[in-house]
Order: structure tokens, then C-alpha cells, then sequence
């Protein structure tokens, strides 16, 4: 093959086949009204579809995947369009954190096992995004990714309001008596009332600016909202580069390199996004093989000031964000933080993308000189002797006051446990007690769910007391805040000290100083560990188990992810799930 000669296509093992095996792979597929001439060598598109119905913030993702269509044509691609499985954060339970790697298996299979030279992932909602990276990641073809974009602003009342954040501030609000269950209502309609996903910086907007940021969305693409005409002209752009992609032979391999990551996880800082973002970037490194620690975001972020003055940390909303020039003036602010010659799926490196960025609102996106945070306030990392493997803060979205806490833990094994006792007007806290929640990590609940912003007593909420120190091995909604540490590791149900906290111990936070400790000497803990061990033996033991989820870990996929589950701070990715798959094509069995 001369240097000028296409790249072989992985389709032409399906489609350019003699004999009877090419028969059967062009026969069954012109039962859809193909002619002959799509099989003349022409890439294979697959586009990925995450849209469902039960997933509310992916609905419309069926009109954008025509859009894609439309682009693959006219490049002189094939398009086909296949469903992925889908994850709704409204409605899936326990958590779709437990279903994020399925949903990433189903991906990465699907591409591996079908026909498809190159693909387009089409997600939404939270876990999609990382889930569709992830599988995508591993089979390495030709990618990129449209996100579906964000609602437009909710509005109640003479005021904007931000999914998800709006949910837990009125609903605090009627259990403090300031609303009424009527006047729930009435805002629920309100905060809701486009297509798209959250339009605050909640997990499913700050995963699909770590699209971008990655350069496996085209660069503006982030915040573009779901029912603006743009967002369609760009998915029928999409469809046209994932053509080229395939002929340039561009893989994730190339793009996802370990600047990429540093890109992505400076970028989150600078948009106080969602501390999700940590575990999902940590397992989609492990599937290319990037060598990405815990301590890293940390060490990346030390210099990067909060530069966007969204919700839930400040006071705007996606659509605003967009308006005044989304995600790429964001990348050019940060200037020499940013590896500007990342490669992106566009073949243009990211400081090609963002040059020609220009900010429209000042007060939307701030610059380095004049930032809405300082530096330091995105996501601290801890360690310490409650949290030896690390642990997670987003400091934004937190009390000042609190970041230098010590105080006496009140501690429930399970979510529902305090869920109960949450309104109990005896509860013994008052504004220094700190709230341990456990039982509720990767393998203890099972699935790794968002409960870890759990609500602030009711007793205290009517003494004016509106946050407070909060640690589990939970995560929490990128819409919630408070002063929550989360994602602590080891967690409980593999006995991480977290197990091993009383209520009436002294917990010590220091966020400036990165640390958590439980303030126990070391042979009261071993005390504790062993009477714990027994307790566990012999089927008594508290912190863990199937207990939280409300559900068997008996069977099925459930069954399979708690064997295999790795802790929070390898990214909750399965331990035979690290490293690629590849592009290789199966046998056959005709």
C-alpha cells in the first residue's frame, strides 16, 4: 500500500467480503432500503445513541442524531445508528454509578463486534458522557462526542433557578417553613422547562466541558443549549469531521494523551465544576492507560482561580455561560496553564480552537487577574487518618468557616438511617457536630451513589444553621453544596477507617492543611478494627454490605460489580476493565 492509499477499513471485513459471508453482511443490511453503492468502501459511522425516555435530559437526543446523519451523507459516509444503554439520574435506582461501567462495556463491545470505521457518541446526562469516553476509549476507532446541551434557565417566580441546586435549596427552604408543598410544585415546572440536561455546573455540564476540554468535543460545543439551532449545526458538522476523522485515522489514543487530562482537570477548576468529574477522569485514564493519581488534582489546580461565577458555587446558569463565549474563553484565559498543543478531534490543537476567543460578559467569566474565587478553590484532595487512600472537598460550593473545623461525630451507618432521624427535633447535634454517613461507598451500598450532601438536620435549619461538616464515602450531585467530604477512601464496607468512627470522636478537618483525622490513639482504632472483624465474621457488622442499596449483591451485574469494583480514588472503574480492548476485528461465524 503506497503512503497515498487510504487506511484499510475495519467495515471492509464486513461489507467487502466475497463469498457467503459478504452475502449475509450486505443482504440483511439492504432489508433497510440501502443500494448497492454504500458498500463501495465508504467509511462506517456508527452513531451512538444514549437517548430514552427514561432518561429525561437525553430525549431529545434522537433529533440530534439525525442532525449527525445528515453530516455523515455528506461527507460521502455511511451512517448507523445504533442504542446504547441509558442512564438517568432522575429516575434509575439505586444510582447510575452503578451502571456507569455496564454502560461502558455495552459501548465498548458494541463498537468492537460491529462493522463501524469510525463513531459519534451522543450523551447527556451524567453518567453517559463518561460511560460513552470510557467504552469508546477502549476499542480506540476514530471518536468524538456531542453532548446534547444544557435547558434553558429555569425561571420561578421573577428569578432564575438552577436545576438540581433548586431542589435542594426549596426543598431545605419547606422543611425550614419558608414554602409551602404547593409552592414545591409550581417550581418544578418551572425549573424544568426545556430539553437538555442540568443547565448548572452540576456533573452533566462540567462532564461535557471535560469533553471539550479532553478535545473529544469540538471546542465550543459544551454549553451550547439543547433547543438552540447551533446545537444541531454543529452535530451535522460532527457527522461530516467523523468522516475525516476515519480517513485521517485520529484516534482517542491521540488525543487522550496525559496533557489532555492536566487540561481537563485545570479546566474544572477554573469552573468550579463537580467533584464527579475527579472519578470519572480517573477511570477513563486507566482505560488509556495514563498514568493519573488522586493527588494530582490537587497539585494540578494549585495555581488555578475559580474563573466562572456559575451555580452552584456562584450565581449564573449554562445558558448565560454560553452567551458570554462558553468553555473556550475559559482554556484561553487560563493562558500557559493549558498544554495548547494538545490535538483535538477537530486535527487543530487547543490553542488553534480557543485563539480567537472572545469574552461578552465579564461577570459571567472572570479573568486570571480579577478571578470569582482564588486560586485553591476548586476541588481539595485530603489526606489524613480518616482518609488515608484520599478524599474530596469542593471548596466553592463549601462554608469558609468550616474549612477549619473540630468537632464531635454524630455517625449512622447508612444513608437511610440518618434520612430517618433527620427530622428528629431530639437529634443531638448543634452547628459544630460533624455528620458521619457511612455504608454508602463503590462496593457498601453497592454503586457509589450521590447521597454524600446529606440534609442538614431539620433542628438546625430552624435555628438558622445552614451548613455543616459532612463526611461519607458517598459522592454528591455536582448541583449540591455544603461543606461535604466526600468520596473517602478506603470506605467503610472494605474497612477503611471511616468504620471505625464512634459518634462522640473528635473529627479534625483542615482543608488549607489537605488533611481529615480522626482524633482516636492507634490502640483504641486496632481495639476497634478487631472487634469490628468479628462482628463482620459472624454477619453482625455495621458500615457496609447490601444494606444501603436496599438490593441484593447476590446476582446479575450488581453481583459482578461489587467483586470487582475498585475504590474511589482508581476512579470506581472494574479492575479487568483498565487498558484498552482495541480495533481489532472478531471472527467470524458464518
Amino acid at each position: 500500500m503506497s503512503t497515498n492509499d487510504p487506511p484499510a477499513r475495519r467495515s471492509s471485513a464486513w461489507f467487502a467480503a466475497e463469498g457467503r459471508n459478504g452475502f449475509i453482511h450486505r443482504s440483511w443490511m439492504r432489508n433497510q432500503g440501502f443500494g448497492p453503492e454504500v458498500f463501495d468502501g465508504r467509511p462506517v459511522i456508527g452513531i451512538g445513541n444514549s437517548w430514552s425516555e427514561l432518561t429525561p435530559c437525553n430525549a431529545h437526543l434522537r433529533d440530534v442524531a439525525e442532525a449527525v446523519k445528515r453530516g455523515v451523507w455528506e461527507a460521502g459516509g455511511l451512517p448507523l445508528e445504533f442504542p446504547s444503554m441509558s442512564l438517568g439520574e432522575p429516575l434509575m435506582r439505586p444510582t447510575t454509578m452503578l451502571y456507569r461501567n455496564l454502560m461502558a462495556m455495552e459501548v465498548e463491545e458494541t463498537l468492537r463486534a460491529n462493522p463501524l470505521d469510525g463513531v459519534v457518541l451522543l450523551s447527556g446526562c451524567d453518567k453517559t458522557t463518561p460511560a460513552m469516553l470510557m467504552g469508546a476509549a477502549s476499542v480506540d476507532i476514530p471518536a468524538l462526542m456531542v453532548t446534547g446541551g444544557p435547558m434553558l434557565n429555569g425561571k420561578f417566580r421573577g428569578r432564575d433557578i438552577g436545576s438540581g441546586t433548586a431542589v435542594w435549596k426549596l426543598s431545605e427552604e419547606m422543611r425550614a417553613g419558608k414554602l409551602t408543598e404547593e409552592d414545591l410544585r409550581e417550581a418544578e415546572g418551572c425549573m424544568s422547562r426545556s430539553r437538555g440536561h442540568c443547565m448548572t455546573m452540576g456533573t452533566a455540564s462540567t462532564m461535557a466541558c471535560m469533553a471539550e476540554a479532553l478535545g473529544m468535543q469540538p471546542s465550543g460545543g459544551a454549553a451550547i443549549p439543547a433547543v438552540d439551532a447551533r446545537r444541531y449545526a454543529l452535530a451535522q458538522a460532527s457527522g461530516r469531521r467523523a468522516v475525516q476523522l476515519v480517513e485521517e485515522d485520529l484516534r482517542p489514543s491521540r488525543v487522550l494523551t496525559r496533557e489532555a487530562f492536566e487540561n481537563a482537570i485545570r479546566v474544572n477548576a477554573a469552573l468550579g465544576g463537580s467533584t464527579n468529574a475527579v472519578v470519572h477522569l480517573l477511570a477513563l485514564a486507566g482505560r488509556v492507560e495514563v498514568p493519573l493519581e488522586l493527588a494530582e488534582f490537587d497539585r494540578l489546580t494549585a495555581e488555578v482561580p475559580v474563573l466562572a461565577d456559575m451555580v452552584p458555587s456562584g450565581r449564573f446558569l449554562m445558558e448565560d455561560f454560553y452567551y458570554a463565549g462558553g468553555l473556550p474563553v475559559v482554556i484561553r484565559e487560563l493562558g500557559d496553564l493549558i498544554h495548547r498543543g494538545c490535538v483535538t478531534v477537530t486535527g487543530r490543537t487547543v490553542g488553534e480552537e480557543t485563539a480567537g476567543a472572545e469574552c461578552y460578559d465579564r461577570e459571567v467569566i472572570r479573568t486570571v487577574a480579577e478571578p470569582f474565587m482564588p486560586a485553591g478553590a476548586g476541588t481539595a484532595v485530603l489526606h489524613g487518618s480518616l482518609c488515608p487512600d484520599g478524599a474530596v472537598l469542593k471548596v466553592s460550593a463549601a462554608d469558609p468557616r468550616l474549612l477549619t473545623h473540630r468537632g464531635r461525630a454524630l455517625v449512622f451507618d447508612t444513608v437511610e438511617e440518618y434520612t430517618a432521624a433527620a427530622d428528629d427535633p431530639a437529634l443531638p447535634v448543634d452547628s459544630s457536630t460533624v455528620l458521619v454517613v457511612r455504608g454508602a461507598g463503590p462496593k457498601g451500598y453497592p454503586g457509589f451513589p450521590e447521597v454524600g450532601n446529606v440534609p442538614v438536620p431539620k433542628v438546625l435549619l430552624e435555628a438558622g444553621v445552614e451548613d455543616l461538616v459532612r463526611i461519607s464515602d458517598a459522592r454528591m450531585s455536582g448541583t449540591g453544596y455544603g461543606t461535604c467530604v466526600l468520596h473517602v477512601a478506603p470506605e467503610s464496607a472494605v474497612g477503611g477507617p471511616l468504620a471505625l468512627v464512634r459518634t462522640g470522636d473528635t473529627v479534625e478537618l483542615d482543608v488549607p492543611g489537605r488533611r481529615l483525622d480522626l482524633c482516636v490513639d492507634e490502640a483504641e482504632l486496632a481495639s476497634r478494627a478487631d472487634e469490628l472483624a468479628r462482628q463482620t465474621a459472624s454477619g453482625d457488622g455495621a458500615g457496609g454490605g447490601e444494606g444501603g442499596a436496599g438490593r441484593s449483591a447476590r446476582r446479575g451485574w450488581a453481583k459482578l460489580y461489587t467483586e470487582h469494583v475498585m475504590q474511589a480514588d482508581r476512579g470506581a472503574d472494574l479492575d479487568f476493565l483498565t487498558g484498552g480492548s482495541g480495533s481489532g476485528v472478531p471472527r467470524h461465524s458464518h
